[in-house]
């Protein structure tokens, strides 16, 4: 009886608590959306995944060494570590693992010497996590991807269009605003939980990522499945935003065909792109020097092995082991929360302020230029690459069937990539 006992006691069934789940719930419902809704399959699989694993008692897969010898260590390893943070082992393990987290270096090591001599190790998740996340290293190599695999040609060909992309980040900085404008109503956002929210309206799952990993970790689970659920979610956000900030004769503008783009100018821009950028603002070099880097091997047109690789294999491997790495991050204690309510909607806001900014941007250069812009191609500002540029074409088609703006809509969407960029590196210089 006693063997059954101790067997039933090893069970993942003992130890699972309500919290982990739900989040086991999460997780598909996540796949859910992924296989059946099509709701960005490349890393709502993953996460949903991830946050399954991540969510399985005694597993151990998203923890460290440290903290699993916290939670299923004897009472001798116990006071044995307690010790050695000064702490007493009554005061129960969130205290022991705030202190752990606050200790030094050393003392970080010492405590993780004793936990594996206990023969308890880290997790997969927490090691892809900690190798890609913490590093900042997963969301630079997809950028690098995403260069590789954007055309720079209908921005350059209609340079004012990067006021529509510059524009679209309005959303970013209102979701800032709005995040500490919370706090009024009982909810407890820093500075830096503001930034990582505020994120979310560039549309750039990978800015997301980068900007959160570095201010607010312990949002990343919520940040990262508000950011791609609603760049999923692009075709029913934007056009009710487009329509009721637009007439239909502004929606029917018919634009001039897009000049030809030479060569040089394309292998040009990314360098010159970059230096410009990165001289003015250093916190945003990271991300744009691998998105210009990634976008200059595919126009200088002799590393086409590199382009191939960067552009399919490296992305997608990053890919995987980036949504294993969020999923990691879907733990109760941090998801199932007030906080994450108002991230989803922050969100949501941030989505809206940014598409509507951008048409708005567009409606003001028609005032005070004299070409005109269709003010449906200012959605294509957030960034969501190409889908909000395919979004404001098939606004354009419905108010007039001839009127193809795909081209014309990528102006705005890359110079959008550009803008986010731009708008993580200010934020991680104000907060970080």
């Amino acid at each position: 009886m006693e063997a059954l006992l101790s067997l039933w006691h090893s069970t993942g069934l003992y130890h699972l608590t309500w919290g982990q789940a739900v989040m086991i719930g999460v997780g598909l419902v996540l796949l859910y959306l992924a296989i059946r809704k099509n709701f960005e399959p490349l890393l709502l699989v993953p996460i949903g995944f991830g946050g399954i694993l991540a969510n399985i008692p005694v597993a151990g897969l998203a923890e460290s060494a440290v903290s699993q010898a916290l939670h299923f260590g004897d009472s001798a390893l116990l006071a044995q570590m307690a010790s050695a943070l000064g702490v007493d082992p009554a005061a129960g393990v969130e205290a022991l693992m705030r202190a752990y987290h606050q200790a030094a270096p050393a003392l970080q090591a010492q405590l993780h010497n004793l936990a594996t001599d206990a023969n308890f190790s880290d997790g997969l998740l927490y090691l892809i996590y900690t190798v890609g996340l913490t590093t900042g290293v997963f969301p630079l190599l997809i950028f690098m991807g995403v260069g590789a695999m954007t055309d720079f040609g209908p921005l350059l060909a209609n340079p004012r269009t990067l006021l529509l992309g510059a524009a679209a980040q309005f959303g970013i900085f209102a979701a800032l605003l709005g995040a500490l404008a919370l706090n009024a109503v009982g909810m407890d956002f820093s500075l830096a939980d503001a930034a990582s929210i505020g994120i979310i309206g560039g549309a750039d799952g990978p800015t997301s990522i980068y900007v959160t990993a570095r201010l607010a970790p312990d949002l990343l689970g919520a940040i990262a499945v508000a950011a791609y659920s609603y760049m999923a979610l692009v075709p029913l956000i934007q056009p009710p935003v487009i329509r009721l900030l637009t007439t239909r004769k502004e929606r029917e503008i018919r634009m001039e065909q897009l000049r030809p783009v030479g060569r040089l100018e394309k292998i040009l821009f990314p360098v010159l792109l970059l230096i410009l950028v990165a001289l003015l603002l250093p916190d945003a070099a990271p991300l744009l020097g691998m998105f210009c880097f990634g976008n200059l091997m595919r126009e200088a047109g002799v590393v086409s092995r590199l382009v191939d690789t960067t552009s399919n294999a490296l992305i997608n491997t990053v890919t995987i082991l980036l949504g294993l790495a969020v999923g990691a991050k879907l733990s109760a204690e941090s998801f199932l929360v007030l906080e994450t309510l108002g991230i989803l909607l922050l969100g949501l806001a941030a989505f809206v302020i940014g598409t509507a900014s951008g048409v708005l941007m567009a409606r003001l250069m028609n005032a005070v230029g004299k070409v005109p812009v269709n003010p449906i191609i200012g959605a294509a500002g957030v960034s969501a690459v190409p889908m909000a540029a395919r979004v404001a074409n098939r606004v354009g088609l419905e108010s007039n069937p001839h009127n193809h703006l795909l081209m014309h809509a990528m102006g705005p969407n890359v110079a959008g990539v550009i803008g986010s960029a731009v708008a993580a590196g200010v934020l991680l210089n104000m907060v970080g």
